[in-house]
């Protein structure tokens, strides 16, 4: 019996003497755990300097969006691919040709010299809005004129030299498809005539008229010139001197 006593004292003593072993083990736990975490601190604190030391350049020179996209590169690349995607904007530039043929207008010509289309087309010599929209329309004309004259009473009677210019629009807006107005005109006082000899090049006096206004345009409007007859005897056609376009805005 009194065996039997003494190894459940025993017993009772050794679970007694582990407790105090176990409590002390968790402060030490919590110390290491502590202790790790304020170490990956330090080392994801070093390396952002780093990282910082490294870019300090560029950083030195960045302001605004620029410093923003350098933090960011899939914003970056992003924006880089919205910017390729250009909008696609309706323009045509045309280059004017005298053609004895046609007694009322220049004779226009695409992709010549510097001439080019972009969804805007030309046909029967006239330029064919493809959609309703806000458009510049623009044009030059370019004379050579000479300014003597071997009748005295025609120079007396009509003493000044004219050149004009005018763009016109067929627009079914207006009720009819065959009707036309003139949305841009111009005309310019070139020279006063004076008694010589017509054929000498001394009296010639070169001159251009040019003009151009935005317009609200409709789909299917068609836009022409119109210039005299006598005018263009006198027109200048080299590349860049006459010239008629559009373009959307």
């Amino acid at each position: 019996m009194e065996g039997e006593c003494k190894v459940q004292m025993d017993v009772t003593v050794n679970r007694e003497a582990k407790k105090p072993a176990t409590q002390s083990v968790k402060p030490s736990s919590r110390l290491t755990t502590a202790l790790l975490a304020f170490t990956l601190c330090l080392a994801a604190t070093a390396a952002a300097i780093l990282t910082f030391k490294t870019n300090f350049k560029t950083l030195w020179g960045c302001w605004g969006l620029n410093c923003y996209l350098l933090f960011f590169p899939a914003l970056h690349h992003s924006l880089r691919q919205t910017s390729s995607l250009r909008i696609r904007r309706a323009a045509i530039h045309l280059e004017g040709k005298y053609n004895k043929a046609m007694n009322t207008s220049v004779e226009w010509k695409n992709n010549v010299d510097q001439s080019h289309s972009q969804d805007l087309r030309l046909e029967n010599n006239e330029i064919l809005i493809p959609e309703s929209g806000i458009y510049f329309v623009y044009s030059q004309a370019s004379f050579q004129v000479n300014c003597a004259s071997s009748d005295i009473d025609g120079a007396a009677s009509s003493p000044l030299v004219h050149v004009s210019h005018t763009v016109k629009r067929k627009s079914k807006s207006y009720g009819s498809d065959t009707e036309e107005r003139t949305i841009l005109h111009s005309v310019r006082t070139t020279c006063q005539k004076t008694v010589g000899d017509y054929r000498s090049n001394q009296e010639n006096w070169y001159t251009a008229v040019y003009m151009g206004a935005v317009f609200n345009l409709k789909k299917g409007d068609r836009l022409k010139t119109v210039m005299e007859k006598k005018m263009l005897l006198n027109l200048e056609d080299d590349s860049g001197k006459t010239f008629f376009g559009v373009f959307a805005l």
